[in-house]
């Protein structure tokens, strides 16, 4: 294997590496759930972005085949990780709403409230005579 590709491979697992444990770290020390989503969904699966990514370049350069697992993986995961935090933050921010847990303060502060005008369906039960409300009923 070329010095080259040995270097990429090297970067890219330190970079990953890096990455990974950074979002770990975030998970572990932030204090809302709302701050401990960004741990594994962005700073993580970018990490896991490169180890794969070393991953292909390690068994082109030395074997010289190309490998689709590593590919299907980080499909899978760039589609359902921003899925799936979406579903945690909405399900948060409802049983917020209705008062079924309550959280630390935040390192950001207050989230900010809507104004009167505002329709923020996170902050504010859904009011009669709305055409998506379900209090019609």
């Amino acid at each position: 294997m070329s010095i080259v590709a040995q270097v990429v491979v090297t970067a890219l697992l330190l970079l990953g590496a890096g990455f990974v444990l950074i979002g770990s770290w975030g998970l572990v020390r932030l204090p809302t759930t709302m701050e401990r989503l960004h741990g594994p969904t962005k700073a993580t699966t970018l990490g896991l972005g490169a180890l794969l990514l070393a991953s292909v370049t390690y068994f082109q350069v030395r074997l010289g085949i190309w490998t689709a697992h590593e590919l299907l993986i980080s499909l899978f995961l760039f589609i359902t990780a921003p899925i799936s935090a979406n579903m945690i933050a909405k399900v948060h921010l409802h049983r917020v709403r209705i008062g079924a847990i309550s959280e630390p303060d935040s390192i950001a502060g207050a989230p900010p409230r809507p104004s009167d005008e505002a329709d923020w369906a996170t902050f504010e039960a859904p009011r009669r005579d709305t055409p998506s409300s379900t209090a019609n009923t």
